[in-house]
């Protein structure tokens, strides 16, 4: 028998109204009340209705194609259960996260999608995570864990492994003079790929790999910057960050008038469909975007119809995908 809220109702020793409220998670419910009817739904197997409901998407990065692609690819995967994907551009960890998520409770959201937002960034305010929690909205993360522990499923892929590609590529390849062009510090994704890398360098025998890290925004400029700094200690190859980075690394070999791969070969990460047509075509770390948007979206219909799902970190492996920007070491 299909279980509605008059048996919700029946069973929490509420009013039809109050369970409407609690399944809508809008405000004028206490929170002892709220655990009654939730548990109430749980014991029942209440399953919540999705149709015309939103799902907030809160990431910094709309006009980089790695996330507009796996945005669009959430938004397909939920769109025919009735969910409506708002996409939400907002600096990681500002006010804006906090004013969007406030400005959107109140009308029906079903759940949050973190995409490298404030779950990237160290220290980050939980004022927005608390928000959530207390009106029993659940959120779920994308390429980095929440700060503090918040327990919450995240989809991550594993940016240890893609430095070892990168490194291990380039290295085959005689470099050994090989930099790194990374995120800021405090960035989590960031931090893990320069974690990755001086793991990969070291390992290989190369002394003080600290050294050949240079830590810059996910910008073309950031990139072109980080370029010329480790032009200047010497590298003749280069691991971005981001495909950003290693286009804007590109510029900035060619400014100092060098060539790629000729006198440096450059690695980007992220796999983004634009990276086969620039010249050179760029060797990168593609990351899979249809894998981590696929299980997003069933964690989400699985919160939001009350069903419980693992959390903490869950680990997609990156693929290297190799073109012209890389060539043997010159001699």
């Amino acid at each position: 028998m299909k279980v509605g809220i008059t048996e919700v109702a029946t069973r929490a020793g509420v009013s039809e109204a109050t369970v409407s409220r609690v399944i809508n998670r809008r405000p004028g419910v206490s929170k002892k009340t709220r655990d009654t009817v939730e548990q109430a739904m749980a014991e029942l197997g209440y399953e919540r209705p999705t149709q015309g409901q939103l799902v907030a998407l809160l990431t910094e990065h709309v006009s980089n194609p790695f996330f507009a692609d796996v945005a669009e690819r959430i938004e397909s995967s939920l769109a025919p259960h009735g969910l409506k994907t708002v996409v939400c551009p907002a600096f990681p960890g500002g006010v804006q996260e906090r004013d969007f998520i406030a400005s959107l409770v109140d009308k029906g959201i079903a759940a949050v999608v973190f995409l490298s937002a404030s779950n990237t960034v160290e220290g980050a305010d939980l004022e927005t995570y608390e928000m959530l929690r207390t009106r029993r909205i659940p959120y779920v993360a994308i390429n980095g864990e929440f700060a503090d522990g918040v327990p919450a499923p995240v989809f991550s892929t594993d940016d240890v492994l893609a430095a070892e590609l990168a490194v291990d590529h380039l290295h085959r390849l005689g470099h050994r003079r090989i930099g790194m062009a990374s995120g800021p510090v405090g960035n989590h994704p960031a931090d893990k790929r320069v974690e990755g890398f001086r793991t990969a360098m070291a390992k290989r025998g190369i002394e003080d790999p600290e050294r050949w890290v240079i830590r810059q925004s996910y910008t073309v400029e950031g990139g072109q910057s980080a370029a010329t700094t480790l032009l200047g200690l010497g590298a003749t190859a280069i691991v971005a960050a981001s495909d950003y980075m290693a286009l804007g690394a590109i510029r900035g070999v060619r400014r100092q008038g060098r060539s790629v791969p000729e006198d440096i070969s450059v690695v980007g990460y992220d796999g983004t469909m634009i990276t086969e047509f620039v010249d050179p075509p760029l060797t990168t770390v593609r990351q899979p975007a249809d894998r981590l948007a696929l299980e997003v979206g069933r964690t989400v219909l699985a919160l939001v119809s009350n069903r419980d799902v693992p959390t903490g970190e869950l680990l997609f492996d990156p693929e290297l995908v190799i073109r012209a920007s890389t060539g043997p070491a010159p001699s």
